[in-house]
């Protein structure tokens, strides 16, 4: 993979909207293309607890997320914290899966379910933690402005028990200032009634670069959609934590490049609460209440569940784009990502 980065960084086409966008699957991931050159990976290798996109380039060549624990040693990176935080993902700190008795049972000790965020092991190097495994990727299609692959997944306990089942499609469009990841995505109670418990471990995370962490002095300021802006140097957490927004920005510049990479919350979906903060973390939970300590959710107890049978709809964007939240037209992607 690192052979593959160094490519994509060396190639970016100069004009990205006028290059053809494909996706090739592999046996451990699809690539995503524009013209002859890799700009994005959904990694589907069941080594890993769950499925994810590493690396993300914007539309000059510049990666815009964290390489580490996917890569290490990269240059501009000095984090090797979270090592459950890769790249771009989707999961959740606390799946309930109502009447399945758990004989493992998650590390933290206020979830009373699955933990599939997190990547928690016991001293014999036992999983405490859900494992997510792609069980068939389908063969990519073109789509208006770009391409897309439907996968087939499965949610399982500790124990290897099946509590949900999955389809997801990731869809790549790009324009000259950004390139659009969307993530669609349907989960499928069919083993049980589910319920997603009320922890601010979630939902759907990036980890952007360590040079865009607004903690770092010459760091990303962060844009939330109604137009506030955080400046660097920030500290955990940001003052818009726990609060809503259609999408929150990060951008900076990355080896001297000014790039950035926002996080779109589907306006159909339950309203997300960004988990947010200084050292690079912008993940949209739609789950977390009163007990996640939001601010925004301090009483509420409301919490999202799936009867068996039933099925919950999803939709995240991720957009990685030149210049600022302004130049990069970050706004006007996300009014694209809405239709």
């Amino acid at each position: 993979m690192r052979c593959l980065f160094a490519l994509a960084l060396l190639a970016a086409p100069a004009l990205a909207a006028a290059a053809e966008v494909t996706a090739v699957v592999g046996k451990d991931g699809v690539e995503f293309k524009s013209g002859s050159t890799v700009v994005a990976k959904y990694v589907t290798d069941p080594k890993y607890s769950k499925p994810f996109l590493y690396p993300v380039l914007a539309p000059d060549g510049t990666p815009v997320t964290r390489g580490w624990p996917v890569e290490k040693g990269l240059p501009g990176e000095a984090t090797t914290d979270h090592v459950h935080h890769k790249s771009v993902w989707f999961c959740h700190g606390d799946v309930i899966p109502e009447g399945v008795e758990l004989k493992t049972k998650t590390a933290d000790k206020h979830g009373k379910g699955v933990d599939f965020w997190s990547e928690t092991k016991d001293k014999d190097g036992k999983p405490r933690h859900g494992q997510m495994t792609v069980k068939s990727v389908g063969e990519p299609k073109t789509v208006p402005g770009g391409v897309s692959v439907e996968t087939q997944n499965e949610w399982f306990t500790a124990d290897g028990d099946k509590v949900l089942d999955e389809t997801r499609v990731v869809t790549f469009t790009e324009t000259p200032e950004g390139r659009l990841f969307v993530f669609d995505i349907t989960l499928k109670a069919t083993a049980c009634p589910i319920t997603f418990g009320d922890t601010k471990e979630g939902s759907f995370g990036i980890r952007v670069h360590d040079e865009l962490r607004p903690a770092a002095k010459d760091g990303a300021t962060v844009t939330t959609a109604e137009g506030k802006a955080l400046a660097a140097p920030q500290k955990d957490n940001l003052s818009i934590w726990g609060e809503p927004s259609p999408w929150i920005d990060y951008s900076g510049k990355v080896g001297g490049k000014p790039v950035g990479v926002a996080v779109f919350d589907g306006p159909s979906n339950p309203r997300a609460y960004w988990h947010v903060r200084a050292y690079g973390l912008n993940g949209a939970n739609p789950f977390g209440r009163d007990g996640s300590g939001f601010p925004s959710q301090k009483g509420k107890t409301d919490l999202v569940k799936i009867e068996k049978g039933g099925e919950l709809k999803l939709r995240y964007g991720v957009y990685a784009h030149t210049g600022d939240a302004k130049t990069g037209k970050v706004a006007e992607a996300f009014e694209a990502f809405k239709k």
